[in-house]
């Protein structure tokens, strides 16, 4: 297996463990689960393997690509409606794995948090991560 095809899997199963963190797997959760798999060009058997079977950690290289990854773990986070703390902080742990500075990963929680759709603009996620990074 090719290193870029390993960190799609690892990608997610980051998005499963999440989905898992407050006991409650949600059709919505599933729904964007299938969703990221499909366009990260994952077949729905890879998929169902990866959740019977974990494979090892493997986090992206290039600063960005955990950004987007970290960002992409909020957005399912709050794909339910429902933030659990044990949600926020499995993403807050998650992001401080992936090497991202955590005072950009705690501000970017907390606007998130705060904004109504429960997202933020591409451009203010990386304007935070750049004024804070490392």
């Amino acid at each position: 297996m090719d290193n870029q095809h390993q960190e799609k899997l690892s990608l997610l199963q980051d998005l499963i463990a999440l989905s898992k963190a407050d006991n409650n797997v949600s059709f919505m959760e599933t729904q964007f689960i299938n969703s990221v798999a499909l366009s990260l060009g994952v077949s729905a058997d890879e998929l169902q393997q990866l959740i019977s079977n974990p494979i090892d950690y493997s986090p992206q290289d290039r600063e960005i690509d955990r950004i987007i990854q970290f960002y992409r773990l909020l957005l399912l986070m709050g794909v339910d409606a429902n933030h659990h703390d044990k949600e926020i902080d499995f993403c807050k742990n998650l992001g401080l794995k992936m090497g991202l500075n955590p005072i950009a990963i705690n501000e970017v929680v907390k606007r998130i948090l705060a904004s109504e759709k429960g997202m933020l603009p591409p451009d203010e996620l990386i304007s935070i991560f750049q004024t804070h990074h490392n």
